[in-house]
C-alpha cells in the first residue's frame, strides 16, 4: 500500500535514475496511486520512467481522466505499444472513455489479432457480459489427452487471463466442458480429457447484465466463467477481478444516484466541470419538484397565517420524513442487488417494513409532540397534537414507498438504483405538508377561528 511515507520518499529523490528504478521495483496499483497524486505537468515524466511491462500494468490502474491526459501527452509509437499490451477487455473500457478521434488513431495501430479483440468486445451492448469480458483464455479441443493438454498451455497459453480454468471445446468452438488446472495436473498424463472434465458448466450469455454475472460468480464462488453467444459457441471468460471491478461501479451507481448524482463515474478528482455535469441536472429537476411542494402548500397561506407556529414546525417533517424512506429505500434496493431478496418476497418485506415502521412512528410521532410544544403556546397545544400524528403517518407512508418503489422497479426491469433519495424526499415532504396543513385547516375552520 502506498503510505504517505512512501510518497513522501518518492518525491524527495531527485536522481531520475533512482527514480526510475525505484518505480520499477513497486507494485503497479502503488505507483498508479504516487502517478495520479502528482501535478499533472510532472505525471508524463515519471510515467516514462517505467519499463514497457511495468508502463502497461500501471496505465491499467490509472484513473480515466489521467489516462486520457497520457494519451495526449506519450509519443505515439510508446503509446500505441501500451494499448497493444494492454488486455482487451481494459482496453475496450479505455476506449470508450477516450475521444472517438483518438480511437481510430489508436485502433489503426494495433494489429490484427487485437484489433479483431477489441472490435468483438466493442461490438456488445454497456453492462452485458460480452462487453466485459477478455478473450484471451485456455481452450481445449475435445480428443486431447492430459498429456497434450498441458504441452498445448505450456506453449500456446503462458499470457492467458488465467489457467486456473480451461474450456473443452468441439471443432465449432461449442461449449461443452470444463476441467481445472488441479485436475490436469493430477491426471495420469494418458487420460482423455473428456474423462475427466466436468460437463456441468456454470456460463453466462453474451447479453447477460453485468451485475447478474457478478451475482453468478459469487453464488459458485467460481474463479472465471465462460460466456458463450446464442450458439452456445465460447467466446469469451470473465474473472474474478473484473467481477470486483463490476461490484465496485454497481455499488459506485448506487449510492451516487441514491445522493442525487446523475454520472456514476464522479469521483473526487473529477474536474469541476464534470462534476457540474453530472450534479446540476438533478438538482434543477428537484427544484422543479419542489415547485410541486410548494404549489401544494400555497393554498394554505391563510392557515399559515393564522397559526405561524406551523412555518416552525413544518420543517421537521422535510428532514425527517425523508430520511425515513431513505433507509427503507437503500435496504431495500441493496437487498434485491445483492440477491437476498427478490420481488417474489414483497409481502413479506413489506410486513417487516411496517412492523419496524410502525415502532419507528410511533416513536417519531411523540418526539415531534414534544418538540413542537417547545415553540406552541397554550393555546396552540392542539398543533403538536396533530404534528405528532402526521409524523406517525408520514413514516409509515415512507417506509412503503421506500419498499415498493424499487421493487417495482425491479418488476418493470428497470434499475432500482434510479430511484433518488432527493425523489423520495420531495414526494414524502409533500404528501406531508399537504396531510398536515389539511388536518390543520379542518381543525381551524371546525373552531371557528379563522375569520
Amino acid at each position: 500500500m502506498l503510505t504517505q511515507e512512501i510518497r513522501t520518499s518518492l518525491s524527495e529523490i531527485g536522481d531520475l535514475n533512482r527514480l526510475k528504478t525505484e518505480l520499477n521495483e513497486m507494485p503497479a496499483i502503488d505507483v498508479g496511486d504516487y502517478i495520479r497524486g502528482l501535478p499533472e505537468e510532472r505525471r508524463a515524466i515519471a510515467f516514462r520512467l517505467l519499463n514497457k511491462t511495468q508502463a502497461t500494468d500501471v496505465f491499467e490502474y490509472l484513473p480515466h481522466e489521467v489516462r486520457e491526459e497520457l494519451v495526449g501527452s506519450l509519443h505515439n509509437v510508446q503509446m500505441c505499444h501500451i494499448i497493444e499490451s494492454m488486455r482487451p477487455d481494459d482496453r475496450a473500457e479505455l476506449f470508450d472513455e477516450l475521444p472517438a478521434g483518438i480511437v481510430k488513431r489508436l485502433v489503426q495501430q494495433l494489429s490484427p489479432e487485437e484489433r479483431q479483440a477489441t472490435a468483438t468486445i466493442l461490438g456488445y451492448d454497456e453492462g452485458t457480459a460480452g462487453r466485459v469480458m477478455t478473450t484471451e483464455y485456455v481452450r481445449l479441443r475435445q480428443g486431447l489427452t492430459v498429456g497434450e493438454a498441458l504441452s498445448k498451455m505450456r506453449l500456446a497459453d503462458r499470457d492467458k487471463e488465467t489457467v486456473y480454468y480451461a474450456y473443452v471445446t468441439d471443432n465449432n468452438r461449442k461449449l461443452k466442458q470444463v476441467v481445472s488446472l488441479r485436475q490436469l495436473l493430477f491426471s495420469i498424463p494418458d487420460a482423455r480429457i473428456e474423462d475427466i472434465a466436468s460437463d456441468r458448466v456454470i456460463k453466462a450469455r453474451t447479453e447477460m447484465l453485468q451485475e447478474e454475472v457478478a451475482q453468478l460468480m459469487k453464488r459458485y464462488d467460481l474463479l472465471a466463467l465462460p460466456v458463450v453467444d446464442r450458439e452456445d459457441r465460447l467466446v469469451g471468460i470473465i474473472t474474478v477481478d473484473d467481477v470486483v471491478d463490476i461490484l465496485e461501479q454497481e455499488a459506485t451507481e448506487d449510492i451516487q444516484r441514491l445522493a442525487g448524482v446523475a454520472d456514476g463515474g464522479e469521483s473526487s478528482l473529477s474536474s469541476p466541470l464534470s462534476k457540474i455535469k453530472s450534479r446540476l441536472p438533478w438538482l434543477l429537476a428537484i427544484m422543479g419538484l419542489y415547485i410541486g411542494a410548494s404549489s401544494a402548500i400555497a393554498p394554505f397561506q391563510t392557515t399559515i397565517a393564522a397559526v405561524p407556529v406551523l412555518a416552525v414546525v413544518m420543517p421537521l417533517f422535510s428532514n425527517t420524513g425523508g430520511t425515513v424512506g431513505i433507509q427503507s429505500l437503500t435496504v431495500t434496493i441493496r437487498s434485491l442487488s445483492v440477491g437476498e431478496a427478490t420481488p417474489q418476497d414483497t409481502l413479506k418485506i413489506l410486513r417487516k417494513e411496517l412492523i419496524a415502521g410502525l415502532g419507528t412512528a410511533l416513536a417519531l410521532g411523540l418526539a415531534m409532540v414534544i418538540i413542537s410544544l417547545i415553540w406552541t403556546t397554550p393555546e396552540e397545544r392542539w398543533v403538536s397534537v396533530m404534528a405528532g400524528l402526521v409524523m406517525a403517518t408520514n413514516s409509515l407512508v415512507a417506509v412503503t414507498l421506500g419498499t415498493l418503489l424499487p421493487i417495482g422497479f425491479v418488476r418493470l426491469k428497470i434499475d432500482p438504483a434510479l430511484i433518488s433519495g432527493p425523489l423520495v424526499t420531495t414526494m414524502l415532504d409533500t404528501i406531508g405538508f399537504i396531510l398536515f396543513l389539511t388536518m390543520v385547516t379542518i381543525s381551524l375552520n371546525v373552531l371557528h377561528i379563522i375569520p
